[in-house]
């Protein structure tokens, strides 16, 4: 963690709500004139497309687990070093993952591949991580993520709902079978367990989206609830909760209510919104003061 050279961590798994985080964090970018360094998770993973097949298959050959949300498909002392490096001097190496042929024209490189190992530009407010892993721990590496973090920000689903969002994006998207999918889930659940789920223990906010339809057979449902038929719970970690405005919010985040001490559960709707009254402040004391620190904005 560092004063000078905040970082700013968004953990989450895909369809959880990333994309709004994305929108959000743009509009602070822009209001107050930030510079931010931008690293995406998968850019950490460990295996380019082509090799991730065969690296999949070796795997269960010897019965071990290989997925995206664990050690074995990711490098995770790589994050932690390029995080303890910015940290300490703003600078650090960074590279990006290839989605798609519109990512990869620029670098002359095929899609599911890495870009070059590039150094982070001069003179950044700070480092902005979103991906999966922006608190995660490898005990057996000695490897700790997330206590390089300033602010840690959790956003996910309820399993079913993220479960359902895989498999509908992957059968109409990627054109695999329910069965496939299903099969991949599973393959996945220790890794989900042991490397996933503990970071929203640590975050310092943490935002879960929350169906208000019948999600209970995630294996046969046909759509994915929208944000209008979703509540989201924000839970406040032990850092930030007694600081809190809560009744400011709740006069701001209108159809909200308190669900515990340190809760507030707002209309899915309103989850933009939410974030940039929540979070900008924050940003705004991390960058002037270095200090994890929520105060009222003034209107």
């Amino acid at each position: 963690m560092s004063k000078k050279h905040p970082i700013i961590a968004v953990t989450g798994s895909s369809g959880s709500g990333t994309t709004t985080v994305k929108k959000a964090m743009q509009h602070i970018y822009r209001r107050n004139g930030f510079k931010a360094v931008v690293v995406e998770g998968d850019s950490f993973h460990k295996y380019e497309r082509k090799d991730m097949g065969p690296a999949l298959k070796a795997a269960e050959e010897k019965g071990e687990v290989l997925s995206h949300f664990g050690a074995s498909g990711n490098e995770f002392g790589m994050l932690e070093e390029l995080f303890r490096e910015y940290g300490r001097t703003g600078s650090g190496k960074n590279r990006k993952y290839l989605h798609n042929e519109e990512e990869a024209k620029p670098y002359g490189q095929e899609p599911g591949t890495f870009s070059p190992w590039e150094p982070i530009e001069d003179k950044t407010d700070f480092l902005f991580y979103e991906g999966l892993h922006g608190a995660v721990k490898d005990k057996e590496k000695g490897i700790d993520v997330g206590k390089h973090v300033d602010l840690l920000i959790g956003i996910t689903p309820i399993v079913n709902l993220e479960w359902i969002q895989k498999i509908h994006r992957d059968t109409s998207e990627r054109g695999y079978s329910p069965d496939k999918v299903t099969d991949t889930i599973l393959r996945r659940m220790h890794d989900y367990v042991h490397y996933m789920t503990p970071q929203y223990t640590h975050t310092h906010i943490n935002f879960q989206r929350v169906p208000t339809v019948d999600t209970s057979n995630p294996f046969i449902a046909r759509d994915v609830p929208t944000m209008d038929e979703s509540f989201v719970v924000i839970r406040f970690g032990t850092k930030l909760y007694q600081q809190i405005d809560y009744g400011y919010l709740l006069n701001m985040l209108k159809g909200s209510f308190m669900s515990r001490k340190n809760t507030i559960v707002i209309p899915g709707g309103k989850m933009g919104f939410a974030l940039e009254t929540i979070i900008e402040p924050i940003i705004k004391n991390l960058v002037e003061t270095g200090e994890l620190e929520w105060r009222r904005e003034q209107v």
